[in-house]
């Protein structure tokens, strides 16, 4: 201010400050410090989610591959022939070696398209707690895979050796000729001759021939269906395995009765402890006159199931059931003309042989002449067709252990059309 005036000067501000304010107006390093404070975890998060993700992603591939592999296995049992169970404890032991953490394992099964195959449906379940996932939802994560394998096609067949390991399991010699219509041979035998012929002058003809060992023929093998006997291939199921014989306690409980019983055509049945409609014979049964049997179920406990010469023996809807080493001979120059039922708990079988008798021979020789429609079904005994025996005039399907035919025995038949036997059937992954 100057001296001797009254006005004063403004007083100049200093740059300085004013610089300072805008350099601090201006400096964005904390806004960026304080972005990157609020994105980071979430972007760390998103890294986590995405690496979670991927790991549930792949825990998916590895159950859908135990899912098909356990599909496929099911349905190669269920082409054997195994049940529910079966089929079950397969598909749960095959997942599990193929790193299934068993949660919720269902095994279903239906008929497919075609005619005569089937579908195996196998549907696996995980549970599994939640890794990052887990600071935003508390529930587990759970991973579901679903299979499905197919069973089909195959041929027919009428005549199928049940043993695993038999020499000639299914032998054709001497001077037979077997004449199989529309269908084919199976032997299950392991053997290098499963299926043997050893005569130049034994004759048959078939579809095919399928054996799990190998097969030994000779130029009197005609093959209608295939080029050569298709060897090495799985073994065909016991297409009767499921069907319960009866309990021999309530067989025993039975009266016996003998041919001059039913010799009376008013005969009635007894009946098995369950209900089931029942006639016993003990010690064997000679059929040597003229006999016509109803409908119905008959039991041979023990000794021979013999027809001679002479006699004549028919009956429709009939089950001979041979139980306590009891045997079939039909011997001589018997007529036969005996056929299966169609429908009950042995419905499709002419002969059934307990599961208890092995190594019972059963046989069909001399010159009797025989009808015998429906299945001969000896699972643990042989069936031998020999001499001058005929089996012509029905569909007749044999199902044993081992069967042979030899001599100047000949056979004429096909498929049954209902109780079929299929063979050389495929397994395929469909979904």
């Amino acid at each position: 201010m100057r001296k001797g005036n009254n006005v004063s000067e403004p007083r100049k501000t200093s740059p300085r400050p004013r610089r300072l304010s805008r350099a601090f107006l201006e400096d964005d390093v904390g806004a960026v410090a304080v972005i990157a404070a609020i994105v980071f975890p979430v972007l760390v998060g998103a890294m986590g989610l995405g690496a979670e993700s991927g790991y549930w992603y792949m825990e998916s591939r590895k159950l859908q591959h135990a899912a098909d592999v356990s599909a496929h296995a099911a349905a190669i049992r269920h082409r054997a022939g195994d049940q529910q169970s079966g089929l079950e404890s397969t598909a749960l032991r095959i997942a599990r070696a193929s790193g299934y953490s068993p949660g919720t394992l269902t095994v279903g099964t239906k008929p497919g398209l075609s005619a005569g195959s089937s579908k195996i449906t196998v549907e696996l379940t995980e549970t599994h707690p939640r890794l990052f996932s887990s600071v935003f939802i508390g529930e587990p994560v759970t991973i579901s895979a679903r299979a499905v394998a197919e069973v089909k096609g195959g041929s027919k067949a009428c005549v199928l050796a049940l043993s695993n390991a038999a020499s000639g399991a299914v032998t054709v010699t001497g001077s037979t000729q077997v004449q199989l219509s529309g269908c084919s041979v199976v032997s299950n035998s392991s053997a290098a001759d499963a299926f043997l012929m050893k005569n130049g002058s034994a004759v048959m003809s078939t579809d095919c021939v399928y054996t799990v060992g190998e097969a030994v023929t000779t130029t009197g093998l005609t093959l209608t269906g295939c080029s050569e006997p298709a060897e090495r291939v799985p073994p065909t199921a016991d297409p009767f395995a499921s069907v319960a014989e009866p309990d021999k306690l309530h067989v025993e409980q039975l009266p016996c009765r003998t041919l001059a019983y039913i010799s009376d055509s008013a005969y009635t049945f007894d009946k098995l402890a369950n209900g089931t409609p029942a006639i016993r014979f003990c010690g064997g049964l000679d059929i040597n006159g003229t006999i016509a049997l109803k409908p119905g179920l008959y039991i041979i406990d023990g000794g021979d199931f013999t027809v001679t010469a002479g006699a004549k023996l028919t009956g429709e809807g009939v089950t001979l059931f041979f139980t306590n080493g009891a045997a079939a001979k039909l011997l001589g120059n018997g007529d036969i003309d005996l056929s299966a039922p169609t429908t009950g708990p042995f419905a499709g079988l002419l002969f059934f042989g307990s599961r208890r008798d092995t190594g019972v021979a059963h046989q069909v020789t001399g010159n009797s002449e025989s009808s015998l429609e429906g299945n001969l079904y000896i699972p643990t005994g042989s069936i031998d067709f020999t001499g001058n025996s005929t089996v012509s005039g029905g569909c007749t399907q044999i199902v044993a252990d081992q069967i042979t035919f030899t001599g100047n025995s000949t056979m004429e038949t096909c498929a049954s059309p209902t109780d079929e036997i299929v063979v050389g059937r495929t397994v395929s992954l469909v979904e």
